[in-house]
């Protein structure tokens, strides 16, 4: 069903705004079923696993010995062990240490029979979850051995017994986290002896005392171990509950104060995943980990597209302007470039663009001093006067010139140097330049540069450098959003990879609604409905368009990616196209 079209009222339809205000459509809580809640651990099979090698390190060493358990909700499904030969001596140490002499694996298979076996004991990348402790020495071995027998290595979950030890047990209850100090501490119902199947079973009872101390903490689920050594403070990851109940689609998140006030926004393409990232160590933002102590729920906006979701997020940030959130707070205060309307126009860095000017100008620009930046970079290529009075059509007696007129850098209109027509002439390459044609501009500082670089003057090169990367930032980004603004409506689609296709209505830079149509559908009636019921919007009286600079560029971007189709564009005053000689064919990739 499209998103602009959910009933709420006889009459009435939702609008995108509308729904934002709303977790569920109704403002009220939601009983979830357990499907969405994840994994419970005691239906996760797990497969304990402990090796028995020659020595340290894969590269030189080899496997005497696999010992597996497998168990799930406390039960041992089944037992794995035997002996593996080696193809090389066991040094004496390692005999004291095990017990196993070379005499007790020579009749032994080799591990190119022994590992088929195990992987397929194990079960591993059907959602079992492989255990060892110090996991990184016994995977480490097996996937050697599996890369050296040109097999592929299971995608598999490890857990790692000692680095959840090192969470849940502290240096007063034992001294280390070795395996025999675990199992004495658990009364484990084996002592480990360095041989595999009995350090397997030891394990196991470690892991089921482990998961039994980090319950209270919130890891109750599969999803919770891959988060669970994380060193993230108790009182946080207690609360990773909070994302128990959301759904996995795209969406909105709003963290949440004792009082019901919204501390912070967010999107998602999977709004649990997301949102239980924030309680693991992959949070590192201090402003973040304040807000999260204070946090007490979370409240959903599911979505339709990711697009929709990143749209609502932000006239969500704008409308409630969350305490914790630092971006698009102020949209509509980005700086344009353009030129005045004056006898003698000169370049300007403006605030607010009426709509009718959007042609001769560039911008948004992400900060006033990239504006001036790239103003800086067109008054270096031209003689656009740089003095900040109005000028009058006629000069008046006795006004004197500036130095840049001694220095040949301005014809000096201002005392007569210059008439109307000559002064629009001279600076038509910078008029072309605000009209997106930033080829001669473009030309001439790199001249500029290469000069400045030739004399080892790198610093002004380096000035430039960044003056032209401003001017086609700026440039860049009117030749994508002055079509878009400027055109009254636009219907998109792009098939998903699941079936079916996501369409989005767009109308004069602004997301007027959006749909999912499943596999089967008739796209075009999905289209018609969405078409009907959409957002009125009208012609907008400023060069932003009917929306935040933020949106129509996601706008914007959405409509680039690969497999967009066009399916009805209502055309405007600027085609919806990209200029064969604009700013795009100069940028410099991961620049503007």
């Amino acid at each position: 069903m499209p998103t602009a079209l959910l009933d709420v009222a006889p009459g009435r339809r939702l609008t995108l705004d509308d729904a934002t205000r709303a977790a569920d459509g109704r403002g009220t809580p939601v009983q979830l079923g357990l499907d969405e809640i994840g994994t419970p651990l005691h239906e996760v099979t797990f497969v304990v696993v402990d090796l028995e090698t020659t020595g340290g390190s894969p590269e030189g060493a080899e496997i005497t010995e696999i010992g597996a358990v497998k168990v799930r909700g406390g039960e041992v499904l089944g037992e794995f062990q035997t002996l593996v030969n080696p193809g090389l001596p066991i040094p004496p140490m390692i005999t004291v240490l095990t017990g196993i002499t070379n005499a007790m694996v020579v009749a032994a298979p080799r591990i190119e029979e022994v590992l088929p076996a195990f992987l397929e004991f194990a079960g591993l990348g059907t959602g079992t979850v492989l255990v060892a402790h110090n996991a990184r020495f016994d995977v480490g071995f097996l996937r050697h051995a599996t890369e050296r027998m040109s097999l592929v290595w299971p995608r598999a979950q490890v857990l790692d017994t000692v680095a959840l030890a090192r969470r849940a047990v502290t240096r007063d209850e034992a001294p280390n986290h070795k395996l025999a100090t675990l199992a004495a501490l658990f009364s484990a119902e084996v002592t480990p002896d360095h041989r595999a199947l009995h350090d397997a079973r030891a394990t196991v009872d470690v892991l089921h005392a482990l998961l039994a101390r980090m319950a209270p903490l919130g890891v109750t689920h599969l999803e919770d171990l891959r988060t669970a050594a994380d060193p993230v403070p108790q009182r946080r990851r207690r609360k990773a509950s909070m994302a128990d109940g959301l759904p996995e689609c795209p969406g909105v998140y709003q963290f949440l104060g004792p009082g019901n006030e919204v501390l912070y926004v967010g999107t998602a393409v999977n709004l649990r995943r997301r949102v239980r990232q924030y309680f693991t160590a992959a949070e590192k933002r201090a402003r973040i980990g304040e807000m999260l102590d204070i946090a007490v729920a979370v409240r959903p906006v599911p979505c339709a597209t990711a697009l929709e979701a990143q749209v609502r997020e932000l006239r969500l940030i704008a409308e409630l302007d969350p305490p914790y959130n630092r971006r698009s707070r102020r949209p509509d205060r980005r700086p344009w470039l353009r030129l005045t309307d004056e006898p003698f126009p000169r370049l300007s860095v403006v605030r607010r663009l009426p709509a009718a000017v959007l042609g001769d100008a560039l911008g948004p620009f992400s900060s006033r001093s990239a504006a001036e930046a790239a103003m800086e970079a067109l008054q270096e290529v031209s003689t656009v006067r740089r003095c900040t009075p109005r000028l009058p059509a006629t000069p008046k007696p006795g006004a004197s010139s500036c130095v840049l007129a001694e220095m040949s850098r301005c014809a000096a209109p201002c005392v007569g140097g210059q008439d109307r027509d000559g002064y629009a002439v001279a600076i038509s390459p910078t008029r072309r330049a605000l009209q997106a044609d930033v080829d001669a501009a473009v030309e001439a500082l790199h001249r500029r540069i290469r000069v400045l670089a030739g004399q080892q003057r790198y610093e002004e090169a380096a000035t430039q450098r960044d003056r032209l990367a401003s001017l086609l930032q700026g440039a860049r980004r009117a030749e994508r959003l002055r079509p878009i603004v400027a055109t009254p409506e636009i219907v998109a689609a792009r098939r998903r990879d699941e079936g079916g296709w996501e369409i989005v209505l767009v109308r004069h830079g602004r997301l007027a609604g959006t749909a999912v149509c499943p596999r089967g559908t008739d796209p075009m009636v999905v289209v018609a409905s969405l078409v009907a019921g959409g957002e009125s919007v009208t012609a907008p009286a400023t060069a932003c368009g009917a929306a935040p600079v933020e949106e129509t560029e996601l706008v914007a971007g959405w409509l680039e990616r690969p497999g967009v189709r066009l399916v009805s564009v209502e055309e405007g005053p600027v085609p919806l196209a990209c200029p064969v000689r604009g700013a795009a064919r100069h940028q410099v990739p991961g620049r503007g």
